[in-house]
């Protein structure tokens, strides 16, 4: 892999503001169009508001923006390129930038069909009656309900989840868990301790697009690691070692996103003699433990914490609305964590903690897992039958897993076939969006609690009888 060449160094106001002309660029944001507020693109980048200000001030010299006084800052006429037809709709042309594509995900969209998915759909969590937990969280602690939390977060649920890491050998103290609203602030809080500008980190390649956003953000030089049916190319992870001597990698053991694969023993051996032997830390993200089997294999379990940290979440097994992810790791590291998380957000949602802990406090829960994993079981069957009846190729067959990594028969770019199908209001997930260097890709990640719909089964086999055969 040929080393980038070094970028030159920007302030933060210049990133936002090359950021926002991209996506005025890419037409994220038409003519006469209101770009976020400050207040938005503060939290969103927590940035100070000053440099949000400076930014807007930066498009409006480039002519590129106007601002409206008492409404916010507007795209001029001017800088709205003509959209090629087959763009009008919208979308995944456009798709490269990455803050622009996760606000896209996170609309709701009348009718659509999210083939692409990165959430297990509705039904399968609607059994987790969220209303009926309220009385049972406000008993729990009314009084400390109107008051900041601790900065580790809610302790009796961090017990609860040094016995869930248990169950995957995952030996653990409550001193070396540390609560956050997700797994992606889990991330945000690794990379603000560990990434200093220009810090180099691995990454898997395809990996979880986010990440890559928010190491770009943080100005991070970030290679990708080629991921294979059974974990990364050893080969490949050695060679970025030996060459750039990066600090961390981020990576996911079982049920990779997008891949839907699962690191085999002897890969996870070999990583932590390479994470040993070049003083990496690896970060694991591991955000479907609870629709996997316990005894699938861990870098944390192999290693216990030594040269990892482990990041899980409640998200796709509850509910994304909870918000409640967790970090476990040394218990110095924990604490410094617990600080950095302290001066960033105070504390997390002790509500949304408790509510959690009740969950699990609950026989329901296992129940609610036992169903979870076979109906998972029941939907990676199924999908994988339906794609291979129209040719599609598996990259790593899995008994569970959410994801399906694939491509169709006569398709080299799954961003053209995916516009096609937005045409329909079907979202897929093509697989440009998820390598570091965007390069086109033939694959697409496919969410197997979407891919038995009719409806997409029939848009697919018209639009594979219209893609010529290669």
């Amino acid at each position: 892999m040929t080393p980038r060449a070094t970028p030159r160094p920007t302030s933060r106001t210049e990133q936002l503001a090359d950021a926002l002309e991209r996506q005025i660029a890419d037409g994220a944001y038409k003519a006469g169009d209101k770009l976020p507020s400050l207040r938005e693109l503060a939290e969103l980048h927590r940035y100070a508001k000053n440099t949000v200000v400076a930014a807007f001030e930066l498009l409006v010299a480039r002519g590129l923006v106007e601002p409206r006084r008492g409404s916010g800052y507007y795209v001029l006429e001017r800088a709205a390129p003509p959209a090629p037809a087959e763009d009008e709709r919208g979308s995944l042309g456009r798709a490269m930038d990455i803050v622009w594509l996760m606000r896209e995900q996170l609309k709701t969209r009348p009718d659509a069909l999210a083939v692409g998915d990165g959430y297990p759909p509705v039904e399968w969590l609607a059994d987790v009656r969220l209303d009926k937990f309220h009385h049972k969280v406000v008993r729990t602690g009314l009084g400390a309900l109107f008051r900041y939390g601790s900065r580790y977060g809610y302790a009796p649920l961090r017990e609860h989840i040094v016995r869930k890491l248990a169950d995957i050998g995952v030996g653990a103290e409550p001193a070396q868990v540390v609560l956050t609203q997700g797994a992606n602030e889990a991330m945000d809080l690794v990379i603000r301790y560990f990434v200093p500008p220009g810090g180099k980190v691995l990454v898997d390649d395809p990996g979880y697009y986010p990440l890559f956003g928010k190491l770009k953000v943080a100005s991070a030089e970030v290679f990708g690691v080629p991921r294979g049916p059974d974990g990364p190319d050893l080969e490949a992870l050695e060679q970025l070692l030996i060459v750039h001597r990066p600090r961390l990698f981020f990576t996911q053991s079982v049920a990779h996103n997008p891949t839907g694969s699962d690191l085999s023993a002897a890969k996870a051996f070999k990583v932590l003699q390479l994470a040993q032997k070049y003083n990496l830390l690896i970060v694991e993200d591991d955000p479907l433990a609870d629709f996997k089997p316990m005894a699938s294999t861990r870098l944390a379990a192999l290693d216990q914490l030594e040269r990892t940290i482990y990041i899980g979440s409640f998200s796709k097994s509850f509910s994304a609305a909870l918000r409640v992810g967790f970090i476990a790791c040394g218990a110095d590291l924990a604490s410094d964590l617990a600080d950095l998380k302290a001066l960033l957000h105070v504390s997390t949602s002790e509500y949304c903690e408790r509510t959690v802990d009740v969950m699990l406090s609950e026989g329901h829960y296992q129940r609610h897992l036992t169903r979870l994993r076979a109906r998972l079981e029941e939907a990676t069957a199924q999908s994988t039958r339906l794609l291979e009846s129209v040719g599609a190729q598996i990259y790593a067959r899995n008994a569970q897993s959410l994801y399906l990594w694939a491509t169709l028969p006569g398709v080299a770019d799954s961003m053209q076939f995916a516009q096609r199908l937005l045409a329909q209001n079907i979202v897929m997930a093509p697989g440009r969006i998820f390598t570091v260097e965007s390069e086109v890709s033939p694959w697409s990640r496919f969410n197997v609690g979407a891919v038995s719909s009719p409806r997409f089964i029939r848009a697919l086999r018209a639009e594979m009888a219209r893609t010529p055969a290669r």
